[in-house]
């Protein structure tokens, strides 16, 4: 396969929250790419502007919503038949934004909910996207009995998986097992990892979900500069308590999915 070395677009798409919990999604116009296609409003970062302000001036021109504030949240890279492009994605809470959905540039647009969307055909780069959505934001629970939270579609379960695998639609998996095997036992495959070498190990198993474990310092700040380079699957970091008070805010900010406050996890001792 030819290595695609066009130069990269640098492109912004904001997932825009309602107060129930729907994102909202709009199709292509017509006369660009993949026109009728449905994607996360936004579009190409202008010379001199941050990603924040690109994500600003498309969604007032394009949507006539006005942005207040937005968090980062995955990064993708995808090559199209017409541009090799770099995706990112910010947050937006509902209480992050202000005014109604307008088409103004012709465009159709929709609220739907993750994990059961209703309108077609979805972008390409969208694939993968549309299932880390269902992943909550907030979780509970600890790495060594399992993992629930909410979303849209109700209670969200992540139960750990032994060598032998499980049958439960999402899985934690320590290092141990996505070092020796690939990904696909569940619906949902969660990867455990606490250094660089397995961060990357595990998405090139084709992890859906990194856990970060943190029980120190120096794994405190491989966090810090994982978030700082953007991530392309949601991380969730799980730390004791009292780390995840001191620190989860930060995290978060940066463009982590989820912070874990593990009751189980010893303070500094992982």
């Amino acid at each position: 396969m030819t290595r695609d070395t066009r130069p990269l677009i640098r492109v912004v798409a904001g997932i825009l929250l309602n107060r129930d919990g729907d994102y909202l999604l709009s199709s292509r116009p017509e006369g660009k790419p993949y026109a009728g296609y449905w994607e996360f409003a936004g579009g190409k970062v202008e010379a001199g502007e941050t990603d924040f302000q690109a994500l600003q001036r498309e969604f007032e021109e394009e949507l006539g919503i006005r942005i207040l504030a937005a968090t980062p949240w995955l990064t993708k890279i995808h090559s199209y038949e017409h541009a090799r492009v770099c995706l990112k994605f910010l947050w937006v809470n509902p209480d992050q934004w202000m005014g109604e959905p307008q088409s103004r540039e012709g465009q159709a647009w929709s609220w739907q909910k993750a994990g059961d969307f209703t309108v077609a055909p979805m972008l390409p780069a969208n694939g993968a996207l549309l299932r880390s959505l269902s992943v909550p934001r907030r979780l509970y629970g600890s790495l060594k009995t399992g993992l629930y939270g909410e979303n849209s579609m109700g209670t969200y379960r992540v139960v750990p998986c032994g060598r032998n695998g499980t049958h439960d639609a999402n899985v934690l998996v320590g290092a141990d097992w996505w070092q020796t095997e690939t990904a696909g036992t569940g619906q949902s495959v969660w990867a455990e990892v606490e250094t660089h070498i397995q961060w990357r190990q595990a998405q090139e198993k084709g992890a859906d979900v990194v856990v970060w474990r943190v029980g120190n310092a120096a794994q405190a700040a491989a966090v810090d500069e994982v978030l700082k380079h953007g991530v392309s699957v949601p991380l969730v970091v799980a730390a004791d308590v009292q780390t995840a008070s001191h620190c989860g805010g930060q995290w978060l900010a940066a463009g982590a999915h989820a912070v874990l406050a593990d009751e189980k996890m010893g303070n500094g001792n992982g």
